[in-house]
């Protein structure tokens, strides 16, 4: 595999000097006080995504999220005008989770008029209105306008949802996700409908998950059993960097080039691969998808392979070069454990093949995946012996440096903030 030459003066991570060169500290991703903070200065400051559009085919289209690093479970609906909304999965009467069906911590979804209490009857409309309290005579001067769903900050962005638990949150959602996520306007994320979603818990801090999936230096060596020997020896052999990297605000890009798995030769590829005309790279049929965004390929790579934007703190937006795109999203449920979710996109399958095709790569993240899931809990278990306090990164690192000193600074400004410095 070649490798591509650094940038015109210097390293990556010197083009980012504010980063430092120097060992990095991973306490953030075993110390349970920082969690505890963390959860307060980032998770319930900054913009997150919940799902998407499509998940609200109708109105009256619900679903739930349970987010226990704010330590709640949300509603998110569409109205009867049309509008997401998204409120505390909370009643007003005697605090009962609102909308659940047999398991009250499990997720759930449909379609209905209004929200019925299970406990008590109190009945709530899609505006998060209250409009029935059971024997309500038997309340004392009780106004229900001022008893309605308790309402969460809510935008929608290309389809995208996204919910801010501030009081006033300090930036509109746009403002947060700044030109370099903003110029991915315009791809076909409404004609990718055919939709494939894995969730795991992983037994490591969210952070050292997203670390993972922010360099490739990794890769040849991981996930090296996943190629046939000759490829893969080569690929270590000869390493590979990424032919660029950007860092803007909280958000973080990487872009590497691609591999045309059928110009490989046939001792490259797997059977299954031929068979299906598909693999981790996707289905080798390219689909017609239009004029792609400015924000795409910024190397100009031919073939471009992926680019992989990280929007702070715990959502991935992955676009692949052979026309379909995955999300990955990274909710810490303590500070060692967090919910996994991979949700890979396609355009609706025109033939059986096009199915197959697309199943096949579906089925290769979700191997990649568990190889890297599996590595970060051996991470995770060593770091916490606390026997190393420091650790070394390379250049193809600047994306982790930058994850770990930007949380850093968050909890800083949220800690100055609340200390009336």
């Amino acid at each position: 595999m070649a490798r591509f030459p650094k940038p015109a003066e210097g390293s990556w991570t010197e083009h980012y000097p504010q980063l430092g060169t120097g060992p990095v500290s991973y306490e953030d991703s075993i110390n349970p006080e920082f969690y505890e903070v963390e959860r307060k200065a980032v998770f319930k400051r900054a913009w997150l995504n919940v799902g998407r559009i499509e998940q609200l085919p109708r109105k009256g289209s619900y679903f739930t999220k349970e987010l226990k690093v704010a330590n709640t479970s949300i509603i998110v609906v569409r109205n009867t005008d049309g509008e997401v909304k998204v409120y505390h999965n909370i009643c007003r009467h005697r605090g009962n989770k609102l909308v659940w069906n047999d398991m009250p911590l499990e997720e759930t979804s449909g379609v209905c008029k209004q929200f019925t209490c299970k406990y008590h009857a109190w009945r709530y409309d899609l505006d998060g209105n209250l409009t029935f309290v059971q024997q309500e005579s038997e309340f004392f001067d009780l106004d229900k306008s001022r008893y309605g769903l308790v309402p969460i900050h809510c935008d929608v962005w290309e389809g995208f949802i996204f919910v801010n638990f501030a009081d006033r949150p300090e930036q509109s959602l746009r403002e947060f996700l700044g030109p370099m996520i903003t110029d991915l306007e315009g791809y076909p994320f409404d004609r990718m409908t055919s939709r494939w979603h894995y969730q795991s818990e992983v037994k490591a801090n969210w952070k050292l998950y997203m670390d993972a999936f922010q360099e490739f230096y990794h890769a040849p060596v991981l996930h090296a059993n996943q190629s046939p020997t000759a490829y893969s020896k080569a690929a270590a052999e000869a390493g590979f960097e990424a032919p660029h990297y950007r860092i803007e605000g909280p958000h973080r890009l990487v872009s590497t080039s691609g591999v045309r798995a059928w110009e490989m030769s046939a001792e490259m590829r797997k059977p299954i691969e031929d068979i299906c005309h598909s693999g981790l790279f996707g289905p080798w049929d390219e689909p017609d998808l239009g004029e792609m965004p400015k924000g795409l390929n910024p190397a100009k790579c031919d073939p471009w392979g992926l680019d992989s934007f990280q929007l702070f703190p715990n959502f991935v937006l992955l676009f692949w070069g052979q026309g379909w795109y995955m999300t990955y999203h990274y909710w810490p449920t303590s500070h060692n454990t967090h919910i996994f979710e991979g949700t890979v996109y396609f355009p609706q399958p025109r033939t059986p093949r096009e199915r197959i095709a697309q199943e096949l790569a579906a089925v290769s993240f979700k191997e990649y995946g568990l190889q890297d899931a599996n590595t970060l809990e051996a991470t995770q278990s060593m770091i916490e012996s606390r026997v190393l306090d420091e650790f070394v990164l390379c250049d193809q690192e600047v994306l982790v440096r930058h994850l770990h000193k930007e949380t850093a600074a968050w909890i800083d400004q949220y800690q100055r903030g609340t200390a009336g410095v």
